[in-house]
């Protein structure tokens, strides 16, 4: 009996022991210092949103039953691994419980305030295929803060993300080094083209059309609408331009960086259907003097009918005849004034096989050549 004693007491103690070391003593010795990806929510500033709030909606809404805040040594478009120090402040920590979406452990600056807006009302509006519902549901207040929140992680890139590189310093750019390690794909390609379609279809032709017009279903809900890509000006931008547009984005839009999520090649690949878009035939005038010189503009061809005079209402006469009306009345701007026609009608001034009628200034009337 007394053996069975000794034995639960060393289970017991054992058992605290190993609590302490692997629990209790992390605790107390373990003390990670803060680095530049921390974030002290509380003390982020609140004068357009409220970062801490947003998190709280976050954990609300269960978004970390799908998303992760983690980065591991296997994962890769993620950003760098993730230290001790990222998560001081994170209490309690937003690590997840899986990947069902993407990891957002470095989604701050990745996209515009208003692009993560759009994404969290309609999801599939500019990620096609995806499972995200939607939480159109939320005030402005909690989507603000949310958006707020979202665009905190990581090391924050929302201060350059979306700024134009000057011309001598594209070349410092991660879009203006593949520039200089030049394209690894042949834009003039026919397959090039055909892979680059999928891709636009996939990811921009729900803004800018499938034709590049600039007609896509999220086209209306824009304030700067997107561009006509059949514009003439835009045949004369070169491969590696386009690269670059398509990499950096648009500043002031809501036109993501897709450096942050096609690769290389596919970018590439982009440009090859891009250029490959019809080009409209608009006539380009630089000066007044050009208008008169314009011979394109073709005019409705109107039928006889159209062009017979109205009746009634001129000079308190019953009858009157299209002499008396003014050309601003019925003549559109521009539009020269038909040749007479010859239609077989009781009207007066015209011609029939018996004769001619012709009505004088006092409405009588004359035959002329009649049998």
């Amino acid at each position: 009996m007394h053996s069975y004693r000794l034995g639960a007491i060393g289970i017991v103690v054992t058992f605290f022991v190993i609590i302490f070391s692997t629990v209790l003593m992390p605790m107390v010795l373990f003390n990670p210092k803060p680095n530049d990806r921390s974030n002290q929510y509380s003390r982020i500033p609140k004068n357009i949103a409220d970062a801490e709030r947003g998190r709280k909606i976050y954990v609300r809404e269960g978004c970390f039953y799908c998303h992760t805040q983690f980065t591991r040594l296997q994962d890769r478009g993620y950003g760098p691994l993730v230290k001790a120090g990222d998560y001081v402040w994170e209490t309690p920590h937003q690590l997840g419980t899986a990947r069902t979406g993407p990891d957002l452990t470095n989604e701050g600056g990745r996209m515009a305030s208003e692009w993560q807006k759009a994404h969290l009302i309609q999801p599939r509006a500019v990620k096609p295929g995806s499972i995200m519902p939607s939480f159109s549901y939320l005030n402005e207040r909690d989507m603000n803060d949310l958006v707020a929140y979202l665009q905190c992680l990581g090391n924050r890139r929302e201060v350059h993300a979306f700024v134009e590189a000057p011309d001598e310093y594209r070349t410092t750019t991660p879009a203006g080094v593949a520039l200089h390690n030049r394209k690894t794909v042949d834009t003039n390609a026919s397959a090039s083209a055909n892979a680059g379609r999928g891709i636009y279809t996939q990811n921009c032709a729900v803004c800018h059309g499938l034709n590049g017009l600039g007609e896509g279903p999220n086209a209306t809900a824009l304030e700067k609408k997107p561009p006509n890509f059949s514009r003439p000006y835009y045949k004369q931008y070169s491969d590696e331009f386009w690269f670059y547009r398509v990499s950096e984005g648009v500043p002031g839009t809501r036109m993501p960086r897709w450096i942050e999520t096609l690769t290389e090649e596919q970018r590439w690949y982009l440009v090859a259907y891009l250029k490959t878009l019809p080009q409209d035939s608009e006539i380009t005038i630089n000066n007044l003097n050009q208008i008169d010189k314009v011979e394109d503009i073709r005019l409705p061809k109107l039928s006889n009918q159209q062009y017979e005079p109205h009746h009634g209402g001129h000079g308190g006469h019953s009858e009157g005849s299209g002499d008396n009306m003014s050309p601003s009345e019925h003549q559109m701007p521009g539009q020269t004034t038909p040749p007479a026609t010859k239609t077989p009608s009781s009207t007066t001034g015209t011609s029939t096989e018996s004769g001619t009628s012709k009505t004088d200034g006092h409405g009588a009337e004359h035959k002329e050549g009649g049998h």
